[in-house]
C-alpha cells in the first residue's frame, strides 16, 4: 500500500491517496491571517485506518512550515485531533480557543 499526501492550493484542500485512489480530503478556507480547516472526509473503504489523522497532521505541519497563519478548527474531527495533540495547540487561532 502506497500513500501520497499532497496540498492542492487551487482546490483549497489537502489530500491523501492510497495506491493512486483518493482516500481522504481536508478542505480549508483562508481567512486573512488564519486558515479554517472546514471538512475532513475519508471514503468508506478507507475509514478506521488512521488516514484522516495522518492527513490532518500533514496539513498542520504544512501550515506551520509555510506560513504564519493560525488554524481555526471548524471541522469536529480537526478539533478532536487538537484535543489529542495538545502540544500542537499553539498553532490554533487564539480567537477560537
Amino acid at each position: 500500500m502506497t500513500t501520497e499526501l499532497a496540498h492542492e492550493p487551487d482546490a483549497q484542500r489537502y489530500t491523501l491517496r492510497v495506491d493512486g485512489a483518493l482516500a481522504s480530503v481536508l478542505d480549508y478556507r483562508v481567512l486573512g491571517d488564519a486558515i479554517a480547516f472546514t471538512r475532513t472526509f475519508t471514503t468508506p473503504p478507507y475509514r478506521g485506518g488512521g488516514l484522516a489523522g495522518e492527513l490532518v497532521a500533514y496539513a498542520v505541519d504544512d501550515v506551520e512550515n509555510t506560513s504564519e497563519r493560525r488554524i481555526v478548527p471548524s471541522c469536529w474531527y480537526v478539533a478532536e485531533w487538537f484535543d489529542r495533540h495538545p502540544d500542537r495547540r499553539e498553532l490554533l487561532d487564539p480567537r477560537t480557543v
